[in-house]
């Protein structure tokens, strides 16, 4: 199962400080709660969406309920929370673990699957469904393509290219998951 966290920030003066927070504090206190197995997260490259992006496979949506969530991972966004815009949350039912996306390489979600993409350059798009929290975008479909194929469809509408900005963590119990 994956859990996603999308949102915008309205402050450039604060961002850096914001984003040093997430990567560096967030991000390992949520691999650190049981049921999280793996955390990463993304910058937009094309505009009309969230500008943040964190992808996190949890073992199932009790674990966003649990004590040890509450305690290190949820919330923790009071001194930023009036810059924070375009939040939401997702719970998506995936095969497998969220993919590790390497700095080489570019993620794209979309709103159908892209056909050239599967049928002609052989990448094979991961289907996702909502099942918990916002459920909206209902459905995706994510790729995983090397950087230099994005400028082929950076203006497609309703496709949405991120950027890595942290290596994925990974829980010690990941092959648990």
């Amino acid at each position: 199962m994956w859990y996603t966290v999308e949102c915008s920030y309205n402050d450039s003066e604060s961002e850096a400080e914001w984003n040093a927070f997430y990567n560096q504090l967030k991000l390992p206190a949520l691999i650190s709660v049981t049921g999280f197995t793996t955390s990463q997260r993304f910058r937009a490259v094309t505009s009309g969406c969230p500008v943040y992006l964190a992808i996190h496979t949890v073992k199932d949506a009790d674990t966003l309920n649990s004590d040890d969530y509450r305690l290190k991972g949820g919330g923790n966004f009071a001194r930023w929370q009036d810059c924070i815009t375009d939040w939401h949350r997702n719970l998506y039912e995936a095969k497998g673990l969220a993919p590790d996306i390497s700095s080489d390489e570019i993620l794209l979600l979309s709103s159908t699957p892209i056909d050239f993409l599967d049928k002609e350059m052989g990448y094979r798009g991961l289907e996702i469904r909502a099942v918990g929290l916002d459920k909206f975008p209902e459905y995706r479909v994510a790729y995983i393509l090397p950087v230099e194929i994005s400028a082929l469809i950076a203006n497609m509408p309703k496709v949405y290219l991120y950027e890595p900005l942290t290596p994925q963590l990974q829980s010690a119990l990941k092959g648990e998951a």
